[in-house]
C-alpha cells in the first residue's frame, strides 16, 4: 500500500470509528488504539501536504484564531418553539391542530436538549460552512470551531447525496464529560464552568479553535433547514435518513398519533430526565408530515404545527448555611442565600438570592433554616418558603446591615426603592462592577477583559475606572498573573478597537441608573451624537423624550451633576474615543414619527420591525398616548387597539405596513 493509499485507509478508519461511536454509541475501538491510529495519520500528512484531504479528521483539532467571527444568514429562518408549560396546554396545541383537520394526527416526539442551537451547510456531501441559531435570521459563523466536534461529519457518502443539506442541531456536554472537564481544571488551578450548557455554548464562541477542540462538545441533529437534490415526506423519514449519512441523531424519538401519545410521552420523559446522561428541559412535539407543516404554517417567531413542553421546575429541601451581602455595580447590597449543596435538575446549587430586605421578611427567611428551593425556568436558583416545620427555636431574623460588607461605607434606601446601597463610589465592588459593565458586549463590547482579568487589574492598581482602560500598554497586562504576551496584544487591540463605537453603547456603558440600552439610543437620537448637549440638558429637555420618564429623567440629571462623571467622559472622549456617524438614517416621511407595535407580524418580528422603522429615522414606544402617530396590528392585537381608536391615531394592519414602507 503507497503512502496516499495509506492516508486514505486512515481518513476511513477513523471517520468510520467517530459514527461508531457518536452516531451508532457503539465504540469498536479504544481511545489508545484511535490516538495512535490519528497520531500516525498527522505524522503522514505532515510528511506528504500533496494528499491533504478536507474530510480528515486531523481537521478536527483547530484552525488559528481568528479576530471576529463573521455573521452568516440562513436560507430558512430558524424558529424558536412555542411553549406549553403543562399538559393542558399540550391538550389545547393538538386541539388546535385538529380543528381544521380532524384525523388524528401523528406526531414525533424529541427530547428538548438545553445545549445551543446551529446549522450544519452541506453542499454534495461536503461540509461548507456553520452557524449559530442567532436571532432566527443571522448567525455566527463558527465553522472552524463546529469542525472540532467529532460527531459532525466532514464529508458524507451514499447513494443519494443531495446537492444541498442544511441540518440543524443541538451542541452540549454530557454530564460524565462535563465532571471530568472541571476536575482536569480543578488540578490546574483553573476556575470551574457552572453548568454544561454554559460551558457548550462559549466553547463554540471561542476565537481560537483549538480551545474549542479540547473541549468534550456533542451534537444531537434534529431538523432540516434547505435541501436541493432529494426530498422528504415527513420528519421521521428526515431522522431516519441522517444516521445513514453519519449525523447523530437522539435514540429517544418515537413516532405516535394523536393526543394520547403526546401525553405518554410528555410523563415518560419527565421520569427519565435525571436517569440519561445529558440536560433536558423539556420535549418537542412536531407534526410529521411535512406536507401538513405547510398547511398548518408559521407564526413570526414560531411554527404552529410544533409546540415544547416545558417540565415543571425540580424543587428540592435544603438548608441555610449562611445569608452574604454582595455589593452591584449600582452600590446595591443583595442578600445572597449560601445552601447546603443540593441537586436540583441535573445541577448542584449552592447559592440562591434573597433579593432584598422585604424579600426576605416576605418569607421570613434565617439562617438555619431549612428551605423549598427550585431552579426557575430550571435555570435561576429560587427559594419558594421556609419548611418552619424544621426551624429550630432561637433563630433570629436576618437585617440586611446599614453598611457595605466591602468598604465599610454606609448604605442608604432611597425613597421608593427596596434596596439599600453603598453611596461609596471608590468601593472596589462597584468600581469593579461599572467596569465590567462598560466590557459588556452591549456596551463597548472589549473582548478579553473577563471577571478575573478585571480583578488582577484593581488588584495591581491599574484601573480603578473605566476611562483607565484605555490607560493600559502591552506591558501592564503581560506582566499579570498567567497573562502572556500573545494574550495581552489581544486585549490591547481589542481596546483599540472600541474606541469606535456608538453613541447609545457609549452611554450604556456608563451605567447610568435606570438607563438602558434602549434609553440610551433615545438619548443618541435626540442629542445626535452630542455629547455636550446631552451633559447639559434639562429635566424638561429629557420629559418631552416619549418612552423617558420622571425617574429616568432625574436619574440622567443625577448623573451629570457629578463631577467625577464628567472627568471620566473627558478622559474617555481624550483617549481617541469616537461615535459612529448617524448618517445612514434616512430623512423621510417617517422621521420623528412614533410607532406602537401590538400583536404578531408574520413577515417580521417585533424587533426586526422596529429596526425598520428606526432606519426610516422614526422610533417606537411601548404604550399608546396622543404623541402616538401610527399602530401597527398584527395577528391577536390587545387593548392597545381599543385606545388607539379612541385616541383617533391612525391603525395599520401589516399589509399597510409593509406597503408603507416598501414604498418610501
Amino acid at each position: 500500500m503507497n503512502i496516499k493509499e495509506r492516508i486514505n485507509n486512515l481518513i476511513t478508519t477513523l471517520n468510520k470509528h467517530n459514527i461508531n461511536y457518536y452516531v451508532h454509541d457503539k465504540p469498536t475501538i479504544s481511545d489508545f488504539e484511535y490516538d495512535i491510529l490519528l497520531r500516525e495519520l498527522e505524522e503522514l500528512e505532515n510528511k506528504n501536504p500533496q494528499y491533504a484531504n478536507n474530510s480528515s479528521p486531523t481537521k478536527r483539532v483547530g484552525s488559528h484564531p481568528i479576530k471576529e467571527f463573521g455573521t452568516i444568514k440562513h436560507r430558512l429562518p430558524m424558529l424558536s418553539l412555542a411553549n406549553a408549560m403543562n399538559e393542558d396546554e399540550l391538550v389545547e396545541f393538538n386541539k388546535q391542530i385538529t380543528k381544521n383537520i380532524p384525523n388524528d394526527i401523528e406526531y414525533v416526539a424529541e427530547l428538548k436538549l438545553d445545549g445551543l442551537a446551529v446549522e450544519l451547510v452541506y453542499e454534495n456531501g461536503e461540509f461548507i460552512y456553520g452557524s449559530t441559531r442567532g436571532d432566527g435570521f443571522l448567525g455566527e459563523d463558527i465553522t472552524n470551531n463546529l469542525k472540532t466536534i467529532k460527531g459532525i461529519p466532514l464529508s458524507f457518502t451514499g447513494k443519494k447525496i443531495p446537492k444541498l443539506l442544511e441540518v440543524r442541531g443541538e451542541v452540549f456536554i454530557n454530564h460524565k464529560d462535563f465532571k471530568k472537564l472541571n476536575e482536569d481544571r480543578k488540578k490546574e488551578n483553573l476556575p470551574l464552568f457552572a453548568n454544561p450548557r454554559n460551558c457548550a455554548a462559549g466553547s463554540l464562541r471561542q476565537l481560537d479553535p483549538k480551545i474549542t477542540a479540547s473541549r468534550p462538545l456533542r451534537i444531537f441533529c434534529y431538523a432540516p433547514g434547505e435541501i436541493d437534490g432529494i426530498k422528504f415526506k415527513s420528519q421521521i423519514e428526515f431522522l431516519s435518513s441522517l444516521p445513514k449519512w453519519g449525523f447523530p441523531v437522539n435514540q429517544h424519538i418515537k413516532l405516535g398519533t394523536g393526543i394520547d401519545f403526546i401525553k405518554k410521552y410528555y410523563k415518560s420523559a419527565e421520569k427519565i430526565r435525571n436517569k440519561i446522561d445529558y440536560d433536558i428541559d423539556g420535549v418537542v412535539f412536531k407534526v410529521n408530515s411535512y406536507v401538513l407543516q405547510k398547511e398548518i404554517g408559521i407564526r413570526s417567531k414560531s411554527p404552529r404545527w410544533a409546540i415544547a413542553g416545558k417540565f415543571k421546575a425540580e424543587q428540592a429541601i435544603t438548608k441555610i448555611l449562611d445569608i452574604q451581602i454582595s455589593v452591584g455595580r449600582t452600590g446595591a447590597l443583595t442578600p445572597v442565600a449560601k445552601l447546603d449543596p443540593i441537586k436540583v435538575g441535573g445541577v448542584v446549587i449552592s447559592n440562591a438570592t434573597l433579593h432584598n430586605q422585604d424579600e426576605i421578611n416576605k418569607k421570613d427567611v434565617r439562617i438555619n433554616d431549612y428551605v423549598l428551593i427550585q431552579r426557575a425556568g430550571d435555570v435561576i436558583p429560587e427559594i419558594l418558603k421556609v419548611i418552619k416545620e424544621k426551624r429550630k427555636k432561637n433563630t433570629i431574623k436576618f437585617i440586611i446591615p446599614n453598611e457595605c460588607p466591602i468598604c465599610n461605607s454606609k448604605a442608604i434606601k432611597n425613597i421608593n426603592e427596596a434596596v439599600l446601597r453603598c453611596m461609596n463610589d471608590n468601593c472596589e465592588a462597584i468600581i469593579k462592577g461599572k467596569i465590567e459593565h462598560y466590557v459588556s458586549k452591549n456596551c463597548l463590547d472589549i473582548s478579553g477583559l473577563g471577571t478575573q482579568i478585571i480583578n488582577l487589574l484593581i488588584k495591581n492598581n491599574l484601573i480603578n475606572k473605566i476611562s483607565d482602560i484605555y490607560k493600559l500598554k502591552v506591558d501592564d497586562l503581560a506582566n499579570l498573573e498567567r497573562m502572556g504576551q500573545k494574550s495581552a496584544e489581544n486585549i490591547i487591540n481589542s481596546i483599540n478597537k472600541s474606541k469606535t463605537t456608538t453613541f447609545s453603547k457609549f452611554i450604556n456603558g456608563l451605567g447610568i441608573r435606570n438607563v438602558g440600552l434602549n434609553a440610551s439610543k433615545l438619548l443618541e437620537k435626540k442629542f445626535n451624537n452630542n455629547i455636550e448637549k446631552l451633559i447639559n440638558c434639562n429635566y424638561e429637555e429629557l420629559i418631552n423624550i416619549d418612552e423617558i420618564g420622571d425617574i429616568m429623567a432625574n436619574s440622567i440629571i443625577e448623573y451629570f451633576n457629578n463631577s467625577n462623571n464628567i472627568n471620566i467622559i473627558n478622559q474617555c472622549l481624550s483617549s481617541n474615543l469616537k461615535f459612529e456617524s448617524l448618517e445612514n438614517i434616512k430623512t423621510t416621511i417617517l422621521t420623528d414619527k412614533l410607532f406602537v407595535f401590538t400583536g404578531t407580524l408574520k413577515k417580521y418580528s417585533r424587533s426586526e420591525a422596529i429596526k425598520i422603522i428606526e432606519s426610516f429615522g422614526a422610533s417606537a414606544a411601548g404604550s399608546i398616548n396622543k404623541k402616538t402617530n401610527y399602530l401597527i396590528a398584527g395577528e391577536k392585537s390587545g387593548s392597545k387597539l381599543n385606545k388607539a381608536k379612541s385616541l383617533n391615531i391612525k391603525i395599520l394592519n401589516e399589509e399597510d405596513f409593509l406597503n408603507l414602507i416598501n414604498n418610501i
